[in-house]
């Protein structure tokens, strides 16, 4: 049963990565780099590695999916500004 999760967890991260390659939307890659790698921090958790999975889930899906974000925003609105001159 373990290894049946462990295994699905995995294939989502998978599923999740090349999402995250083949989006086209650079929020919904952003997004889906978040996903993989909150379900990579479970994988750690299920393989009793708790210092792994919170520094993955804090540092990999929490602040770098944040940043992505936030310059992805930034960039946007600066694209639409030079457009408009």
């Amino acid at each position: 049963m373990m290894l049946l999760a462990f295994a699905a967890v995995l294939a989502g991260a998978w599923a999740s990565a090349v999402a995250a390659v083949l989006l086209e939307n650079l929020l919904h890659a952003a997004i889906a780099l978040g996903m993989g790698s909150a379900l990579l921090a479970l994988a750690f958790f299920l393989l009793k590695a708790p210092y792994a999975g919170g520094f993955e889930l804090s540092v990999g899906a929490g602040l770098i999916s944040v940043l992505f974000v936030i310059a992805i925003t930034l960039t946007e609105s600066v694209g639409r500004s030079r457009r408009e001159r």
